[in-house]
């Protein structure tokens, strides 16, 4: 079968690199199309929604636009792009891994919508599973906490969080085990696990305050 490559678009002998700004619906669906006609005819899929991005500040901070394109980047492209192939999926079975965070379990102050977005992932995700599950599709949510990666800066971080970090490979495999032990979500690092179920058991204000108090006290000051 003859597969046509937009100019551009990466190939390899055992990988093809397609290029998409995800804040772009007529980019996503481009990207979709495209998978169907790479993709092997049969096996199981597995589809890693792993793109995102946080800010730091107050809100609106960095700005308005900056927000919007983080729910654009990590809620809606998560959505569309499972929608889209939801119909191979189920036909052929597999699984979506959804990278949230230990962020979605509580309001986090001054990375609002970074938290909201990861919350909605988070949910989102296991519900899917719920749904999935017996037509032979899983879902997990995978929920990091601090990893060493460039998050940081990329999210507005002018100094060092002093927050201790997993490695990516160790979050990489705590993922991969929950994964293939058919888990709806794991909170990869033991001390994000313990985290993660105080900050959902608490009330909601006072989780905030309580995140609010401890980023202020980490960092020295309050981000404007």
């Amino acid at each position: 079968m003859s597969r046509t490559i937009p100019e551009g678009w990466a190939t390899g002998p055992d990988r093809v690199h397609l290029p998409c700004d995800l804040s772009k619906p007529a980019e996503v669906e481009a990207v979709a199309a495209a998978l169907r006609e790479l993709m092997p005819r049969e096996g199981r899929i597995l589809l890693v929604n792993n793109s995102g991005f946080g800010a730091y500040g107050e809100f609106p901070a960095p700005g308005l636009a900056h927000n919007l394109g983080m729910l654009d980047v990590n809620v809606r492209a998560p959505v569309h792009l499972t929608g889209l192939l939801w119909p191979e999926l189920l036909a052929r079975g597999g699984m979506v891994a959804n990278v949230a965070s230990l962020a979605g379990y509580q309001p986090v102050p001054l990375m609002a919508t970074y938290a909201a977005t990861k919350a909605f992932l988070l949910n989102w995700s296991v519900a899917l599973d719920t749904e999935g599950r017996p037509r032979g599709v899983r879902s997990v949510a995978i929920c990091p906490g601090p990893v060493s990666t460039n998050f940081f800066r990329g999210a507005g971080f002018s100094q060092p969080t002093g927050l201790p970090g997993q490695t990516a490979l160790a979050c990489v495999d705590e993922a991969l085990e929950a994964m293939a032990s058919g888990r709806a979500q794991v909170v990869t690092g033991w001390s994000n696990r313990a985290l993660s179920w105080f900050g959902a058991r608490l009330p909601k204000p006072w989780a905030a305050a309580l995140g609010l108090r401890a980023i202020e006290r980490k960092l020295g000051r309050r981000a404007r």
